[in-house]
């Protein structure tokens, strides 16, 4: 995202911040939108409602088009769990699709499931066919799967299939059913498969827009690392439940006693059921073109299971306009200032440093610089409500409202930030930028500014290029190290507070090169938040 040979490159923001203070048509003059009406329309997500609603009229196109969005909005289902596990024998995809169903709260779907269920004559035919040849057509599962979809608890509360599709031929059925690849996760041999895709509803050959939990997770590793899995299965006949000899062995002296092995599990059968799958895997990934993510597979379940489940609930990028709205916080020397100049630099966001901002309103002499002066000549505090009038009068302006803006220096405690809260102007990204004490200190103490040019120094990062400077440089008193250690004692006493009030805050490690922090910044801004599961 970035250039270390120079400003950060001008990808991923670009064409973002879209211009919202003004409309123009070809019949009037210019008209001012009122700031709050696109904050209304990005806080309750009215461009996705819209656009997903436009997708399924085309997909089912009703006869009466009212009554069906009536019913499509009153489903509310439009970012329920649609996910898709695959993976060879062994390599762990039903325990993942278990601990997701779980996590997400949603309706786990197998082939044995399906054909276990009561009251279905096609679970009854398809029964008939696994008891015979095991294999299941293709187009019968297919209908299997359809049919359960379409249930109100899939509906309501979303579906993760464990194993399907296995061939190709499935793989293309269920695309016509709306199943719409969106991106892949792939690599070689001992690695973490992701395919993202899209669910809408039967109809082939129709192309969807990304909606959040929408994915498949192929999980894959080395075929001998997958038969000696295979070959500790145990099965306990009471409950159903399997354990492995060492990866998962019961405690429990009664549970161990009566653990199967279950059939065909041993080396020759797991090679034959791993060549069937690769043979099939590699004509179904390049149903999945072009987006291909890597996630290394080859650590315990549990970090495959987290890495998996942060994926999922991931939203995906929207189409939707999006004025930036950034909030940076940190103690001092974290580099708030100068990431938030390279924001304004690249992506023309007004840099409303709060400080700042109070100095130029004494120095104007507007009506608020009027109120601000006292405290100033007295060096005290500025009172909260005279900060926030100054800032709220900023941030009305219509620069602000058009471009976005980035905000630093405010709010410093859970006071301030409800305050500003009450406002229209609630930030939507927050970053905290993290830095160890010694670093800080390290940064802030060692600052200089030469009286004679102005010209500021770093006597570790920027030292003066001559003795006779150096000797005459001067440390602003602020920056001693008595005062930096009292701001940042003042800071973290209230970090906690303010972390918590803004929940989607995003934590960055603000001690690396600024450029490589940018790059962070900028993917929390131009990629959504995660998604929060209960």
């Amino acid at each position: 995202m970035t250039s270390r040979s120079g400003a950060p490159s001008d990808r991923g923001l670009q064409g973002m911040a879209v211009p919202r203070g003004r409309s123009m048509d070809a019949t009037g003059a210019s008209r001012r939108i009122p700031p709050e009406m696109p904050r209304y329309g990005e806080v309750n997500h009215v461009f996705e409602m819209m656009q997903n609603m436009l997708e399924q009229l085309l997909i089912h196109r009703p006869e009466e088009p009212i009554p069906f969005m009536i019913d499509h909005l009153q489903q509310n289902n439009d970012n329920v769990p649609k996910i898709v596990v695959l993976g060879p024998p062994a390599a762990g995809k039903t325990t993942i699709a278990m601990w997701l169903c779980k996590h997400l709260n949603s309706n786990l779907l197998t082939k044995e499931n399906l054909i276990a269920r009561e009251f279905s004559s096609l679970a009854a035919g398809a029964g008939g066919h696994y008891q015979k040849t095991k294999p299941v057509p293709s187009a019968l599962l297919v209908k299997l799967i359809q049919e359960r979809l379409r249930e109100q608890d899939c509906v309501k509360r979303g579906w993760i299939l464990d194993g399907i599709p296995e061939t190709r031929e499935q793989a293309v059925t269920i695309q016509t059913l709306g199943v719409i690849p969106r991106h892949v996760v792939r690599e070689t041999e001992d690695k973490l498969l992701v395919t993202g895709v899209t669910c809408l509803d039967p109809l082939p050959n129709v192309p969807a827009s990304p909606s959040p939990f929408l994915c498949a997770v192929v999980l894959s590793a080395p075929d001998t690392v997958l038969i000696e899995r295979n070959l500790g299965k145990r099965i306990d006949p009471q409950t159903g439940e399997i354990y492995h000899t060492t990866f998962d062995w019961p405690p429990e002296s009664d549970i161990q006693n009566r653990l199967m092995v279950p059939t065909g599990i041993s080396e020759l059968e797991t090679a034959q059921k791993l060549l069937e799958y690769h043979r099939n895997i590699v004509r179904i990934l390049p149903l999945y073109p072009k987006i291909l993510k890597v996630i290394s597979a080859d650590q315990p379940c549990v970090d495959v299971f987290y890495q998996a489940l942060t994926y999922v609930q991931t939203n995906h990028r929207s189409n939707a306009p999006f004025t930036p709205r950034v909030l940076l916080c940190g103690p001092v020397g974290s580099g708030k200032s100068l990431q938030a100049a390279l924001l304004a630099q690249k992506y023309s966001l007004v840099n409303v440093c709060c400080g700042q901002l109070l100095k130029e309103a004494v120095a104007d002499k507007s009506s608020y610089g009027e109120g601000i002066q006292p405290f100033f000549e007295k060096e005290m505090a500025v009172p909260d409500n005279v900060v926030i009038s100054t800032l709220c009068q900023r941030l009305n302006q219509l620069d602000c409202i058009q471009k976005g803006w980035v905000l630093h220096g405010f709010p410093r405690d859970l006071d301030q930030a409800r305050m500003l809260n009450r406002t229209d102007h609630r930030p939507n990204r927050v970053f905290f930028l993290n830095v160890p004490l010694e670093s800080i200190i390290e940064r802030v103490t060692l600052r200089r500014t030469d009286p004679v040019t102005g010209e500021r120094y770093h006597l570790m990062y920027k030292p003066p290029p001559t003795m006779e400077i150096q000797a005459r440089l001067l440390q602003n008193p602020k920056d001693s190290e008595e005062q930096v250690r009292l701001q940042l004692d003042l800071f973290y006493r209230h970090c906690a507070e303010l972390g918590h009030f803004y929940e989607q805050a995003i934590m960055l490690n603000g001690d690396q090169d600024p450029y490589s922090v940018f790059e962070y910044v900028e993917s929390g801004i131009i990629n959504p938040l995660p998604r929060k599961v209960p």
